[in-house]
């Protein structure tokens, strides 16, 4: 945090003795704004759109160009002002809008769909997962004389 920021999402920190702190705060405002519960409007890209409008967000692709040149894996969020890029930290989620999808930052990379569970349960029957049969199987243990006939 010796650089004005938090260490996690890089925002800006007021310094004491500072001038202007409206402006401090309200950029830590539009970067929470952008981090809480962000949804995204497709996969990640690497060209910026042409046309986005306010509160407009994107996941910034391996190769990015233009504006996002330095922010390989970030979230992208367009304001009235230009472009927030926050860095991609693994843990974070984001819904992806024209997938109905969730994308996860693990391992460095957006993973988009993908889940990893202990186990899954619907309606309250796991379907996945270690589970026991309820109530337990008894498998008798066959022999080859058993199976000679």
């Amino acid at each position: 945090m010796t650089d004005g920021t938090t260490a996690r999402h890089r925002l800006p920190l007021i310094a004491a003795m500072q001038a202007q702190k409206d402006l401090t705060h309200n950029e830590a405002l539009v970067r929470l704004d952008m981090l809480a519960h962000p949804a995204v409007e497709t996969a990640p890209l690497d060209q910026p759109p042409a046309a986005p409008q306010a509160g407009q967000c994107w996941l910034v692709g391996p190769a990015p160009v233009a504006e996002w040149q330095d922010a390989p894996g970030a979230l992208a969020c367009w304001t009235g002002n230009g472009w927030r890029l926050s860095p991609g930290v693994d843990g974070m989620t984001a819904w992806v809008i024209d997938r109905q999808l969730w994308a996860v930052r693990a391992g460095g990379v957006w993973r988009i769909g993908e889940g990893r569970f202990a186990s899954l349960s619907i309606a309250g029957q796991q379907l996945l997962g270690p589970r026991q049969c309820d109530p337990p199987i008894n498998i008798p243990r066959q022999t080859g004389r058993d199976l000679a006939g």
